[in-house]
C-alpha cells in the first residue's frame, strides 16, 4: 500500500492534515476522546468544543475542525508542551511507533527554534505555537495514523506549498517562508516551492508532522490504484484555489518509478579507444548506464551516438566528461520517467576451492518470482583466482548463494 499526500496547492497545516486523515477513515470519535483525554496535561487551557464538520471549499467538499477553547496564554515553554504530549501517548495506551513519531514531531519543532534563535533546547518558548492547537495537532495526528495502520505503509509527499510575500508574528516581519519552516525542511529530502498566494501556506506544527511522517518526496503521483481519498480543510480561504490538503491512499503499482536525466551526443571522429575509455570515465562519474550505437548520419557520414542515462545530481559532471574526451560540441538532455523492479543490495560469504570469498549481490522480486544477480566485478576477479570461466564461476556462485538463501528463508 502507498498513501500520497498533495500539499502542492494549499500547503500543509496541523488541523488539515488531521481532517485529511479523518476524511480517510480515520475514528473521528476515537481522536476527540483521546485529545479530551489529552487537555488534562496541559494545564491553562480548556477545550470548549471540538468536532469536525463537512464544508465547501471553492467547490470541493472538504472536513474542516472546529476547536473553541479557553486559554489566556502567550507563551510556553517548549518541555511543557512536549511533556504534555509525551504524557498523553502514554495515557492513550498508542502504539510504540505512535510514541516515537509524536515525540519526534514536538522534538523537531523544539530543534528549529532552538537552532534559529541559538539557545538551548531546554529554554525554547513557543509563541504563535503555544497554544493547546499544537498538542491537538500532534495528538490527534498520532492517533488517526495508529488508527489507520499507516505506520506500516509507504508515506510519499508532493512538493509542498509554502506561500509568498511576508509573515508577521512575535518576532517581527519576515519574508515567507520564514526561517522556522526552513529550518524544519532542511536536511528532510522533502521539497518546497512558493507560488503568489502572499500568504503562510505551510505552519511550522504542519511542517514538522509532515517531515516525521512522510518517507520520501516525489515529482508525480505513483502508479497506483486509488482506494481512498481524503480532503483536509484549512481556515483561510482563497479566491484562487481550494484551501484543502489532499491525501490518497492506494495500491502501489510493484514496479517502482523514479526520474533520470538522458544525455546523447552524436561522434564521428574518435576512435574505439577513446570510445572504450569513455566509458569507463563515465561510470566513475556516477552514470547509471553507458551505450554506444553505431549509425549513419548526414551526407552518408557513419557516427557513433553515445547516450548517457544519470541523475540530476551527476549530469554537469558528466556533461563536461563528454565534450572534453570527445570534442563534441552538444550534448542533448531530457528527462525520462522509468519504472524499475524492486532490488535490494546483499553479501555472503562463500568457500570455494578452500578460498573465502566475499560476494555482493542484488535481489529482486516482481509479481512472486524471486532472482538475484552477482556483481560482475566479484565474478571477475573470483573466475581469474579460481582459473575458470565466467559462467562457470556463476553457477558455482549461483548454487551456494541459493543453499544460503534457503538456510535464511
Amino acid at each position: 500500500m502507498v498513501v500520497v499526500i498533495d500539499p502542492q496547492i494549499a500547503g500543509i497545516s496541523g488541523d488539515m492534515l488531521l481532517c485529511s486523515l479523518v476524511d480517510l477513515g480515520a475514528d473521528k470519535n476515537k481522536i476527540i476522546d483521546g485529545i479530551k483525554l489529552s487537555e488534562k496535561f496541559l494545564s491553562g487551557s480548556t477545550i470548549k468544543k471540538i468536532e469536525f464538520e463537512k464544508i465547501q471549499k471553492n467547490g470541493v467538499e472538504s472536513l474542516q475542525l472546529l476547536l473553541d477553547i479557553d486559554e489566556d496564554i502567550h507563551e510556553r515553554k517548549g518541555h511543557e508542551i512536549k511533556t504534555a504530549i509525551i504524557n498523553s501517548t502514554k495515557e492513550l495506551n498508542l502504539s510504540e511507533k505512535a510514541k516515537i513519531f509524536a515525540k519526534s514531531c514536538i522534538d523537531t519543532l523544539i530543534s528549529s527554534e532552538s537552532k534559529i534563535h541559538g539557545i538551548p533546547e531546554n529554554s525554547v518558548h513557543f509563541h504563535e505555537a503555544s497554544s493547546i492547537d499544537t498538542l491537538v495537532d500532534i495528538i490527534g495526528i498520532t492517533i488517526a495514523i495508529d488508527d489507520l495502520e499507516l505506520f506500516e505503509e509507504k508515506i510519499v509527499c508532493l512538493p509542498i506549498s509554502v506561500g509568498g510575500g511576508s509573515v508577521t508574528f512575535s518576532h517581527g516581519t519576515m519574508s515567507n517562508p520564514a526561517s522556522a519552516i526552513l529550518e524544519i525542511f532542511k536536511n528532510s529530502n522533502l521539497i518546497i516551492q512558493g507560488n503568489d498566494a502572499n500568504e503562510e501556506l505551510t505552519t511550522p506544527t504542519g511542517a514538522c508532522i509532515l517531515v516525521n511522517f512522510a518517507h520520501e518526496s516525489v515529482k508525480y503521483y505513483p502508479p497506483m490504484k486509488v482506494d481512498a481519498i481524503g480532503y483536509g480543510a484549512g481556515q483561510k480561504d482563497f479566491e484562487s484555489f481550494s484551501n484543502t490538503l489532499k491525501i490518497i491512499r492506494g495500491s502501489e503499482n510493484q514496479l517502482e518509478v523514479d526520474s533520470v536525466k538522458i544525455l546523447e551526443t552524436n561522434v564521428d571522429d574518435v576512435s574505439g579507444e577513446i570510445l572504450g575509455n569513455l566509458i569507463e570515465k563515465i561510470m566513475e562519474k556516477g552514470a547509471r548506464d553507458v551505450s554506444i550505437y553505431h549509425g549513419i548520419t548526414k551526407k552518408g557520414r557513419p557516427t557513433n551516438l553515445v547516450s548517457v542515462i544519470c541523475t540530476d545530481e551527476t549530469v554537469d559532471e558528466i556533461v563536461d566528461t563528454l565534450i572534453l574526451e570527445t570534442g563534441t560540441l552538444g550534448v542533448r538532455i531530457s528527462d525520462s520517467n522509468r519504472f524499475i523492479v524492486p532490488r535490494s543490495s546483499h553479501s555472503a560469504s562463500i568457500s570455494l576451492n578452500g578460498n573465502l570469498f566475499e560476494i555482493n549481490y542484488k535481489k529482486s522480486s516482481f509479481k512472486g518470482k524471486n532472482d538475484f544477480k552477482i556483481e560482475f566485478d566479484d565474478l571477475k576477479k573470483i573466475s581469474k583466482i579460481l582459473d575458470k570461466s565466467i559462467k562457470a564461476t556463476e553457477s558455482l556462485l549461483r548454487k551456494e548463494i541459493e543453499k544460503l538463501e534457503l538456510k535464511n528463508a
